[in-house]
């Protein structure tokens, strides 16, 4: 197997942690205490190569739970843990009754009960892995900062991380490091609501400030899930419904439209080679 790094550019790609969030939420009912009868990887061609023994391994075997660690599913196993990342275009869907296989189709799960779970990937830049330890000694998990939405993460976590930094904020929210699952969009959106711009240095941005921004991360995050993500390309959840929450942006995606607090035009630059999006009025 290709060695895996938690720095890997796939932890900042779409779909966010809104959509791995929704799409866990929607498989728990359906899997979780069901028997995987089977395994078929039709492509095993994924960012690391699916591991050729996963169908014997996981033949017969009970899913105890499903999890989430920033933007990676854990489903879990007596035997161990299966960990699965969509990447840039992946999703996972539960049928009841199999449809025939589609392009991009790339592993099924079959159960006990007749449903199957397939995952889906065009650009196959996801990843579907097996451990038998700890997951959260995972190459790529280890590393990873505290979970936005969990106990203990607020802008006491932000201030002390940028101490010393000079890098923009927006690069600051988005370092899985100091915090997971705040992708392009949601940094975006959260820098938006606490009313900072987000080329500013992140040692310049106040305790104060900090916190709302904090406070702006989970509530952005919380709402996002609410309206089951955000749907701009593939992303479908686990009943293969799109997400809502990209109808409400406030600035991603909207250069040139106006603001829908001040109604100045929304304007746009690239920050640590992503686009990112502003108000020039109401972030400062």
């Amino acid at each position: 197997m290709h060695a895996l790094s938690s720095n890997s550019r796939a932890d900042s790609a779409m779909p966010e942690l809104p959509e791995v969030e929704t799409t866990r939420r929607d498989l728990v009912p359906a899997v979780v205490g069901r028997r995987i009868s089977a395994v078929t990887v039709y492509d095993s061609r994924l960012r690391w190569p699916v591991p050729s023994d996963l169908p014997r391994v996981l033949a017969g075997a009970r899913v105890n739970a499903v999890a989430r660690r920033s933007k990676y599913l854990l489903f879990g196993f007596d035997s161990g843990t299966m960990i699965v990342h969509f990447g840039m275009t992946g999703s996972l869907r539960v049928y009841p009754h199999a449809p025939p296989r589609r392009p991009h189709d790339h592993v099924d799960w079959a159960f006990d009960d007749g449903a199957t779970l397939r995952y889906h990937d065009p650009r196959r830049f996801g990843a579907v892995l097996w451990t038998t330890a700890d997951p959260a000694d995972h190459p790529l998990l280890r590393h990873l900062g505290p979970e936005p939405l969990a106990a203990g993460f607020d802008g006491d976590t932000l201030w002390l991380a940028a101490r010393g930094r000079g890098a923009p904020v927006k690069t600051l929210l988005m370092d899985s490091e100091v915090v997971v699952g705040v992708g392009n969009i949601y940094a975006n959106e959260a820098l938006y609501r606490a009313g900072i711009r987000p080329s500013m240095s992140s040692r310049r941005v106040s305790r104060a400030r900090m916190a709302g921004l904090a406070d702006a991360v989970r509530a952005v995050l919380a709402e996002a899930i609410d309206h089951g993500g955000s749907t701009l390309r593939d992303y479908v959840n686990g009943h293969g419904e799109p997400g809502r929450f990209q109808l409400t942006y406030f600035v991603y995606g909207r250069d040139g439209l106006p603001c829908r607090v001040c109604g100045t035009p929304v304007r746009s630059r690239y920050i640590g080679q992503r686009n990112s999006f502003f108000c020039p009025v109401c972030q400062t």
